[in-house]
């Protein structure tokens, strides 16, 4: 069956075809959210476009050459392979910070990133804050994001210089291997980018319990929200939260809500987490705060930690990283790769 007979709008038929997709076996492998960026449409409408181009394909001649069905709601391996290749990672700003996460923070996934106080969580919470909004054109996912700051440690100064780099590593970029995109420079400013960050002050876990079962609701009614940040996740629950147990269940039940929010919407989750000390065989070691059960909640586990007076993250768990470190720095600019010029600026 081709595009143009699908039962869905003129100018859907009209989009699809422009973007090159003529037969249902071309929107087959491909997520809402790619066919969205494709098409210049809503996820939900393109969502609709695929469940309407599953549907005529599973009725359609497909079935008569022996293919069977799969059950609504279900997922081949297949598909699943292509849908995750064909998502889109948020950079670091750190190019070996990058290679060691796989090309970045992964959507569709909740990352956990922990280390000790002045260790740049907070950094590196703003800089993916900021990134996340890079266009399409320069290989971003050109969203927008929602920092959640329990402690009080976002600075919409600091917030402003990184956005204010960014728009000039973009300008480089454009200046030297992408002259034809000049428009998309000149459109873009740190305003913009500050414009594009939702931000919850939030003071209590309570407030924190409401706002995360709040963001469904909320992410439905901006669908250009790519990513969440969490900072950090632990504060209110180490210092407020006595009930070791019912800490443990409403903690496994926000994590739960986190993943289907990045699952539902294609968006990262980055929660950061604080550090805490862990007897084991006789002696004291640090070790990411929540206990053994929330270590398990989150797909990708990143510790930042001091190797000297150099910055490392290590890929502490994953399913699809392998256990490896990379150093970064933090700078005036944001994150970048580590250089002896950088190491151990005192930011604020």
């Amino acid at each position: 069956m081709e595009i143009c007979r699908l039962p869905i709008s003129a100018s859907q038929r009209g989009k699809l075809i422009s973007a090159g997709y003529t037969s249902l076996s071309s929107l087959s492998s491909i997520s809402a959210s790619y066919l969205a960026g494709e098409l210049k449409v809503t996820e939900s409408e393109a969502l609709g476009i695929l469940n309407v181009a599953s549907h005529s394909h599973c009725g359609g001649s497909e079935m008569s050459s022996g293919k069977s069905s799969i059950i609504d709601g279900a997922q081949s391996a297949w598909d699943m392979f292509h849908e995750e290749n064909s998502l889109m990672h948020i950079t670091t700003s750190s190019a070996d910070l990058d290679n060691i996460l796989g090309g970045g923070i992964h959507c569709k996934e909740v990352t956990e990133i922990g280390g000790v106080p002045g260790i740049g969580k907070t950094q590196l919470g703003i800089q993916i804050a900021v990134n996340v909004q890079i266009p399409r054109d320069f290989g971003g996912l050109g969203g927008k994001a929602i920092y959640i700051d329990t402690e009080g440690s976002f600075m919409v100064e600091r917030a402003l210089q990184i956005a204010e780099a960014c728009i000039e590593d973009m300008s480089e970029y454009n200046r030297f291997l992408r002259k034809d995109l000049q428009a998309c420079e000149v459109r873009m400013q740190p305003k913009d980018i500050l414009e594009n960050i939702f931000y919850f002050r939030i003071c209590s876990y309570t407030e924190q319990i409401a706002l995360i079962d709040y963001l469904k609701k909320f992410i439905s009614e901006h669908k250009d929200v790519k990513v969440v940040v969490v900072d950090s996740v632990t504060f209110h629950f180490r210092h407020d939260y006595e009930d070791m147990a019912s800490r443990t269940r409403v903690l496994s039940e926000m994590a739960s809500k986190l993943t289907n929010l990045a699952r539902t919407f294609s968006l990262a989750v980055v929660i950061l987490n604080q550090v805490t000390t862990k007897q084991t065989e006789g002696s004291y070691q640090l070790t990411l705060a929540l206990g053994d059960s929330w270590s398990h909640t989150c797909t990708n586990r990143i510790v930042l930690y001091w190797n000297g007076n150099e910055r490392y993250a290590h890929v502490d768990k994953s399913p699809s990283l392998r256990s490896a470190s990379a150093a970064y720095s933090v700078t005036p600019r944001g994150i970048r790769n580590s250089s002896s010029s950088s190491k151990r600026i005192k930011m604020m």
